[in-house]
């Protein structure tokens, strides 16, 4: 049984982190619950030791024995992210990994994302130039550039992910939990920022920690990135299609709604919205990574399951 800390545990990835980790290893949780929730933790919460911990301050001493860390927490958002999002998150990430060095942690993973591409070709390989249009993709690769610097210096073993657009049980942003709490305040209109148009993968919240846990279970260099998505793509409309789809065989919708584009710069959603996104995820694949959800099913699936909390 393996002593890990996932920050960031209250939030959406980690919280579904911890329950496919709780039965066979030790867990620690630290979150200061400004982004999560802890009613994401109730599954679980007599099974791990809760820090209710800002990571900003010294927190080297809940690393003693540990044996790795996964460092989920960071700001969620990548349409807010901003100077002070990317300075916060780059000194939370500091003193994970100063926690890691003083105490001898072997392995750390940490999620970063696409976003680091910025527009980069489709079909986006690891080794593709890294040039983010956002705070937000800024911040992940400044993050994994200092991961690199302490796992070459310190002999940490680093895992980096590079996640598509990941969805799925709890989660508490992105357009499929925009679009359900738009069409319940309103069923008459759908605000849609951008054109519709905008074309990415989409990942299920289960397929994406099996990825992870197949990447640390087989690759073995000293730091591991991997892009995590999925094969295919799908568009904001088509997304949008699933889940009026979906609220109307529920009952929560009588009629189809008029959609209102809130259109931007070249159709983005927002200002440093990367328009299309389609990762190559063959090194994965590689080592025997395979999704069960091609985006379109993992679309409805999570719609289906944000739904659940409203039926």
């Amino acid at each position: 049984m393996s002593k890990i800390i996932i920050t960031g545990s209250a939030g959406f990835i980690g919280s579904n982190l911890v329950e496919k980790l709780i039965d066979t290893n030790e867990i620690i949780v630290i979150d200061n619950l400004s982004a999560g929730r802890r009613e994401f933790m109730e599954s679980f919460i007599d099974k791990i030791k809760f820090y209710k911990t800002d990571l900003l301050d010294k927190v080297d001493y809940l690393f003693k024995d540990v044996d790795e860390v996964w460092h989920l927490a960071a700001d969620p958002s990548v349409k807010d992210s901003s100077p002070e999002t990317f300075f916060k998150d780059l000194k939370i990430t500091k003193n994970v990994l100063e926690g890691c060095r003083k105490n001898n942690v072997r392995r750390i993973l940490f999620t970063s994302s696409s976003t680091v591409y910025g527009d980069a070709q489709l079909n986006t390989p690891e080794n593709c130039e890294t040039k983010p249009i956002s705070f937000y993709g800024a911040t992940k690769l400044s993050c994994e550039s200092l991961i690199s610097a302490y796992c070459s210096l310190y002999k940490i073993q680093g895992y980096i992910f590079r996640l598509a657009n990941i969805i799925g049980k709890n989660s508490t942003h992105g357009v499929i939990y925009d679009f359900v709490n738009k069409l319940l305040k309103n069923k008459e209109k759908l605000e849609i920022l951008g054109d519709g148009t905008q074309t990415k993968s989409y990942l299920l919240v289960d397929d994406c920690i099996k990825g992870m846990l197949i990447a640390k279970e087989k690759a073995c260099e000293n730091i591991n990135i991997f892009n995590l998505g999925n094969k295919d793509k799908i568009n904001v409309k088509e997304i949008a299609d699933i889940v009026i789809d979906e609220m109307k065989k529920r009952g929560l919708l009588d009629k189809y709604p008029e959609f209102k584009f809130i259109r931007n710069t070249e159709g983005r959603g927002w200002k440093g919205d990367v328009k299309k996104m389609l990762l190559d995820t063959s090194k994965l694949e590689g080592l025997g990574f395979a999704p069960r959800y091609s985006s379109g099913e993992a679309v409805r699936e999570s719609v289906k399951r944000l739904l659940n909390k409203y039926i």
